[in-house]
């Protein structure tokens, strides 16, 4: 039995390795666009980047529901996941209105997704050195984009989107990074 699910988890992993590299290219291209053509409308802003938080969501809820029982915090990542999905729904459903408030939303997403990321990296003890170091740092990314983002919402337009091209790009680079780690582990 436990030859078994250790099988099934095997195969489970190696798929998610693939969602996590896949994630990790599309923030990579979403944030090089943003920090070469910072000119975007806002509203192709706003969809580009709801479609990011909308893959970032179903990927994060595929993963915490294939986790459930084997993960500490699946329930935080279900949690923040779903929410992500309910807020890029929103803004491709209501793009003039989002443009209002689209600076805070961005600079909120940050904020949670940082805390989610330091709590796994920290407390959950089914996580092992890198794949720890990777949550507290890109959960450090995460809050320092967050914190930027709200602080100069209006007087930093530009670096706005620069800093959440930075963030996507470097978040995609760690993400494809310990994907391929976690895959060399798998193989042995």
């Amino acid at each position: 039995m436990f030859m078994v699910r250790q099988k099934e988890q095997s195969s489970l992993e190696k798929q998610l390795w693939g969602l996590a590299i896949g994630q990790g290219v599309l923030a990579i291209l979403f944030g090089v666009v943003a920090l070469f053509l910072p000119g975007l409308t806002v509203a192709l802003l706003i969809v580009l980047f709801s479609i990011f938080i909308l893959i970032w969501g179903v990927v994060g809820i595929i993963t915490s529901l294939t986790t459930m029982g084997t993960e500490k915090f699946w329930w935080l990542e279900l949690l923040f996941s779903v929410l992500a999905v309910g807020l890029a729904v929103y803004m491709l459903r209501n793009p003039i209105d989002t443009a209002a408030v689209f600076i805070f939303l961005i600079g909120i997403t940050f904020l949670v997704r940082g805390v989610v990321d330091i709590l796994e990296g920290l407390f959950d003890r089914n996580r092992t050195g890198d794949n720890r170091l990777f949550h507290v740092i890109a959960g450090v990314l995460g809050l320092i984009a967050g914190v930027v983002t709200l602080v100069y919402p209006i007087s930093a337009g530009v670096a706005v989107v620069w800093v959440i091209g930075l963030y996507a790009v470097l978040y995609g680079s760690m993400l494809i990074a310990f994907s391929f780690k976690a895959q060399n582990t798998l193989n042995r």
